[in-house]
C-alpha cells in the first residue's frame, strides 16, 4: 500500500500540498510536497539517533544492512510494478538492478565485518626517545554525522532511496536523510517501507533513515545547508550538482559534496583493432551506446578513431546497427527533452555530419550517430559535453600525435576506453599516461556500461566528472566518504572506541 507521503524517523507524515507523479504507464499517483520543515524535522531525528547509532558495532550495522536487502527483496514484485510504470524500464532491468542494491547492501555488511575500512594505526609511545619523548597515538575513521543523500532519475533503485550512498553511509555509521527523485516516487517508498521494517526488526533508532518526497529546490537547498548535515551524496546532472556543490562551500562550516555528475567517456580506437575487428567493435559500441536508451553516465558517447579507410567502414558498420535499434522510453519528460536539445547542439556544431540522423519526441528516444574532424571538434564548443540518451560522435583524429592531443584535451571522465590489439600496445603506452590523469577507471577492450560493486570499482573523476576526484560511489571504498580520521594521543584504553582496544 502507498501512502503518499514522507517517511520521517519512523512516521508516515503528509504535507500541505501534493504533486503528481508522471509515469511512462498506468494512472498518476499524489504524493507529498516536501519542505524545509520537513527537512529540518528529519535532520533533527538524524542528529538524534547519530548518537547511538554511531556507537553500534560493525556486526550490528551489518546485521542491519542485511535486513534492509531481505526486505527489499520480500517487496520484489510491487518493486518491479511500480519501478516499470514510473520510469518505462523493462522489468528484467528492473529486476537486476534490484539484485544489485541488495548485492551492495550484503557487501557492505560483509566489508564492515572485517574492519580493514577502519584503518586503525598505532604508534606505540617512546618514553626514552631523545631529545623529546614520543607519546602513545592511535588513529582510527569514525563516521561524521548525518548524511544527506539525493536519488537519482535514471537509477530508481541502486543509486536512490536505498542505494549506494545510502548503503554507505549506513555501514559507516552515519544516519541518512534522502531527498526522493520525483521520477520514480512509489518506488522510492516502498524502499523505505522495507528500510523502516528493517529498522523496526533490528531495534535501530527510528531517526536512523528518512525520505523527504517532491519539494522545490528550497528543499534541496535547505537539506545541504542544514548545520546538522555533515556530508553529501549526489547522483544528478552537471548543473544542478555544481548548484548544491557552491551552497555547501560557501556554508559557514563547509562540508564535502560528493557529487557524481556525468561524462561523455571517451573511447581510444586503435589502429591495429580497428582494422582486426572494426566491425565487431561497432556492434558493441552500438549495443552499449543504446543501452536502457542511453541513460547511464557511463555511456561511450565519444568514439576516437584514426581518419582513412578502416574508419570509413568502422562508421558504416556502426550506422547500420544503429538503424536496426528500436525506439525507446525515456525515463521522464526532461530527460527526453534534454536529449532533444542536446541532439540539436551535436547536430547544429560546425562541421558535424550525419550518420544516422533521427528525430525523437515525446519521452520516446531514437539513436543518433554523428562523425567529425578533430579540427572541428577542438573549435566546436560542447561537442565533449554529454548527451544523455543514445547518441555518438565519432572523432576522426589525422594521425597518432593528433589522437594523443586529443586525449589531452578530454576533461575530467569517469571512463576512458583503449579498444587495441597487440600491435597497439606502444600508442597505448603513450596514451596511459595521459588516461590516467583524465578517469577514474580505465578500460581495455570493453565498454563502460555495467559498474561492477566490487572492492576495486572506482566510479568518480576528476571534475566535472564527479567533485571530489579522490572518492568512488561504488564499491567499498565508498564508505571511505563518510568517515574522517581521528587521532587518540595517550588515551587510557577504557577511554577508546572499542574497535581501537
Amino acid at each position: 500500500m502507498l501512502t503518499g507521503k514522507h517517511l520521517i524517523a519512523g512516521e508516515w507524515v503528509a504535507g500541505d500540498a501534493t504533486f503528481l507523479s508522471s509515469p511512462a504507464t498506468g494512472e498518476a499517483l499524489a504524493y507529498a510536497v516536501g519542505t524545509p520543515a520537513h527537512v529540518d524535522r528529519a535532520v533533527q531525528a538524524a542528529e538524534a539517533a547519530f548518537e547511538t547509532y554511531s556507537q553500534t558495532t560493525r556486526e550490528q550495522r551489518a546485521v542491519f544492512l542485511e535486513k534492509i536487502a531481505d526486505e527489499i527483496e520480500a517487496r520484489g514484485a510491487e518493486v518491479t510494478a511500480i519501478g516499470t510504470s514510473e520510469t518505462g524500464l523493462l522489468a528484467a532491468r528492473l529486476e537486476g538492478e534490484r539484485g544489485r542494491t541488495t548485492g551492495q547492501l550484503r557487501l557492505f555488511a560483509s566489508h564492515i565485518r572485517k574492519g580493514d575500512y577502519l584503518d586503525r594505526r598505532h604508534d606505540a609511545a617512546l618514553p626514552d626517545r631523545k631529545p623529546l619523548p614520543r607519546p602513545e597515538l592511535r588513529l582510527m575513521q569514525l563516521p561524521v554525522g548525518p548524511v544527506a543523500v539525493f536519488g537519482a532519475s535514471n537509477f530508481p533503485l541502486a543509486f536512490s532511496t536505498a542505494g549506494g550512498d545510502t548503503a554507505s553511509a549506513l555501514a559507516a555509521g552515519c544516519p541518512v536523510v534522502v531527498k526522493g527523485h520525483s521520477a520514480h516516487p512509489g518506488t522510492g517508498e516502498i524502499i523505505s517501507q522495507a528500510v523502516l521494517a528493517a529498522i523496526e526488526a533490528t531495534g535501530m533508532h527510528k531517526g536512523v533513515f528518512s525520505l523527504i518526497q517532491g519539494g522545490r529546490r528550497d528543499v534541496g537547498e535547505s537539506l545541504v545547508q542544514h548545520p546538522l548535515i555533515r556530508a553529501v551524496g549526489f547522483t544528478g546532472s552537471l548543473i544542478g550538482g555544481r548548484a548544491l556543490f557552491d551552497l555547501c562551500a560557501r556554508r559557514p562550516d563547509p562540508i564535502p559534496f560528493f557529487g557524481e555528475l556525468g561524462s561523455v567517456n571517451p573511447n581510444f580506437l586503435l589502429p591495429a583493432a580497428l582494422a582486426a575487428r572494426g566491425d565487431q567493435i561497432a556492434a558493441q559500441w552500438v549495443a552499449s551506446l543504446t543501452m536502457g536508451a542511453g541513460q547511464f553516465c557511463t555511456n561511450p558517447g565519444l568514439m576516437i578513431a584514426l581518419d582513412g579507410p578502416a574508419t570509413d567502414a568502422f562508421e558504416r558498420a556502426a550506422s547500420a546497427a544503429l538503424s536496426a535499434v528500436a525506439e525507446q522510453t525515456m525515463l521522464t519528460d526532461g530527460i527526453a527533452a534534454a536529449y532533444r536539445d542536446g541532439q540539436a547542439r551535436i547536430a547544429g556544431a560546425e562541421g558535424v555530419e550525419a550518420l544516422v540522423e533521427t528525430t525523437s519526441e515525446g519521452r520516446i528516444a531514437r539513436p543518433n550517430l554523428y562523425k567529425v574532424t578533430s579540427d572541428a571538434f577542438r573549435k566546436s564548443h560542447g561537442l565533449d559535453e554529454e548527451v544523455f540518451g543514445p547518441l555518438g560522435l565519432v572523432v576522426r583524429a589525422k594521425n597518432e600525435e593528433d589522437m594523443l592531443d586529443l586525449a589531452r584535451g578530454v576533461e575530467g571522465q569517469l571512463t576512458c576506453t583503449l579498444h587495441l590489439d597487440a600491435g597497439d600496445t606502444a600508442l597505448a603506452q603513450r596514451l596511459m599516461p595521459i588516461l590516467e590523469r583524465k578517469a577514474g577507471r580505465i578500460l581495455a577492450n570493453g565498454f563502460a556500461t555495467g559498474v561492477e560493486v566490487a572492492d576495486s570499482m572506482v566510479h568518480g573523476g576528476p571534475y566535472p566528472a564527479s567533485t571530489n576526484f579522490g572518492a568512488t560511489s561504488v564499491g567499498t571504498m565508498s564508505i571511505r566518504r563518510w568517515l574522517r580520521p581521528v587521532c587518540f594521543q595517550n588515551i587510557p584504553e577504557a577511554l577508546l572506541p572499542p574497535d581501537l582496544r
